[in-house]
């Protein structure tokens, strides 16, 4: 995608409190990166070369992907494990996959594989300690898998124990608030492409604006197809820090984009810090 219609990447960074944070794991730095849909037309590999450069400046102690690798046929995943491999963090890096890494039939076994091969651990409903076992990181099944079964790894664990939790569609959220979550990190939502200054996402005020916009002209705008409008249910959530009952999500806005484009939604690196 040419950078005309993504604008620069972002740099945003946050700092996040977590209750019973282990004293060992304070200050641990976390970088997320999602939705890249590398697939030769969303993802320019400019802006994949700054995302990796940006994420290896921030020196992180954990690097987390968020799913959505590509986009349909699952095939460019080779090609861009070979620009993945240069990302570096000194406790490993852990990936979920999205809706569009498992859309073909073989394509869940072959992003998986590629991504594995260059030591990227992918966790479908797994817990994995890179952070020691006082700090779990929880990688659960895509949302819209027949996979998707929270609990059977949310139960695993001690009510007591801080986690933090891997999930590509923040929908899961609203699920996820009967366990603890001191941290959900998703994607999925491109933070909505079309955003207003002080007003949010455009797609959130959906019932609004096809009541005044005629039908013929709807369909040339995506965000008020009703095909864009399932992608999420919560849009409220489309990007940024939000406080679910008591748990924490995070929504990066990816690096891919569809047409026609971002509008003060620029992609995305999130670096966190654990307070």
């Amino acid at each position: 995608m040419h950078w005309l219609l993504t604008g620069p990447l972002s740099v945003e960074k946050l700092s996040v409190k977590i209750e019973g944070l282990p004293a060992s794991t304070r200050g641990t730095r976390i970088v997320q990166l999602s939705d890249l849909h590398y697939d030769g037309l969303r993802l320019s590999e400019e802006m994949l070369k700054q995302a990796i450069i940006a994420s290896n400046q921030a020196e992180p102690d954990l690097v987390v992907l968020t799913g959505d690798y590509v986009t349909d046929d699952p095939a460019p995943i080779y090609k861009l494990v070979k620009r993945l491999k240069h990302l570096k963090s000194r406790a490993g890096i852990y990936a979920v996959l999205g809706n569009h890494d498992i859309c073909y039939r073989t394509a869940k076994a072959e992003v998986t594989a590629a991504l594995e091969s260059i030591d990227i651990k992918v966790l479908w409903n797994e817990i994995a300690y890179p952070l020691g076992k006082d700090l779990p990181l929880v990688g659960l099944a895509e949302y819209w898998s027949r996979g998707f079964n929270p609990a059977s790894v949310m139960d695993r664990l001690d009510d007591a124990t801080p986690r933090i939790v891997l999930s590509h569609n923040p929908d899961t959220a609203q699920i996820l608030q009967q366990w603890r979550v001191d941290l959900q990190l998703s994607g999925h939502s491109h933070g909505g492409q079309i955003v207003l200054p002080d007003i949010g996402p455009l797609v959130v005020y959906y019932k609004e604006l096809v009541r005044i916009i005629p039908k013929n002209v709807r369909q040339f705008i995506p965000f008020l197809r009703p095909d864009y409008v399932k992608v999420l249910r919560h849009w409220e959530w489309a990007q940024g820090f939000h406080k679910v009952g008591k748990n924490q999500l995070y929504v990066n806005r990816g690096l891919g984009t569809y047409l026609p484009g971002r509008l003060f939604c620029p992609p995305e690196v999130t670096v966190i810090t654990l307070e």
